[in-house]
């Protein structure tokens, strides 16, 4: 026999704050090339990773009774897959938007890093998710050695 708690017994505004993680066990994977213009080193050279991706979403329940649509982190995320990471005033830029796949690059301010890809993405994640949201980290494997949090 089922039971039914009363609204008095069971309130969303009592549940206090949760975490949901998206990528936790089975991270998010996307594909994307990038370089590093001012490096000294192989990373300079046009090259591409098949990265990890884990969020972790701090908040209040919503009354859809979760902390954000898993959708929504999603979105984001893949708005990067298969897309080519450069920084402002490499000349790939200009070489991409001449061959007509300037749809393929994502241009950043700040060098493609791992480190400055976590950093973007939880600024983006936060400013299109809820108000009920208190905190999002962004942690992005580059490769099995390196993961940045």
């Amino acid at each position: 026999m089922s039971q039914r708690l009363s609204k008095a017994d069971n309130t969303l505004a009592d549940a206090g704050e949760r975490e949901l993680v998206v990528g936790g066990d089975r991270p998010l994977r996307i594909s994307a090339g990038h370089r590093l213009l001012h490096h000294d080193g192989k990373c300079s050279r046009p090259h591409g990773h098949n990265y990890e991706v884990t969020v972790r979403v701090t908040g209040e329940l919503t009354d859809e009774g979760w902390v954000v649509d898993k959708g929504e982190i999603t979105d984001v995320i893949d708005e990067w897959d298969h897309r080519f990471l450069l920084e402002a005033g490499d000349p790939l830029v200009e070489a991409f938007d001449s061959s007509g796949d300037g749809d393929a690059v994502v241009v950043l301010d700040h060098p493609p890093t791992a480190e400055v890809m976590a950093a973007i993405l939880e600024q983006r994640l936060a400013d299109r998710l809820p108000e009920t949201v208190s905190d999002v980290a962004v942690s992005v494997r580059e490769t099995s050695e390196l993961c940045i949090r």
